[in-house]
């Protein structure tokens, strides 16, 4: 992972940007897993779990904006 960041923040992180951190998504839970990724790791770094758009409640499906804006705003940040 730290060979990815290094060439993120060499060739894209722009001068106002922090420096990139990993961040680790796992489907469930799995501490082994997590321990074993982050063993020899000294940069700061997330771990975290996550659901997809088929685990959510209609609720908060309602309240995202639309597939289409989230485009049209990367591909604006990205000019």
């Amino acid at each position: 992972m730290s060979g990815y960041l290094r060439v993120l923040d060499d060739y894209e992180r722009r001068e106002h940007e922090n420096p990139s951190i990993d961040l680790v998504l796992c489907k469930d839970m799995n501490r082994v897993f997590v321990d074993y990724i982050i063993q020899d790791y000294s940069k700061p770094m997330g771990v975290a779990t996550y659901r997809t758009s088929a685990g959510m409640s209609s609720e908060l499906l309602d309240a995202l904006p639309p597939i289409d804006d989230l485009k049209a705003l990367l591909e604006g940040y990205r000019d």
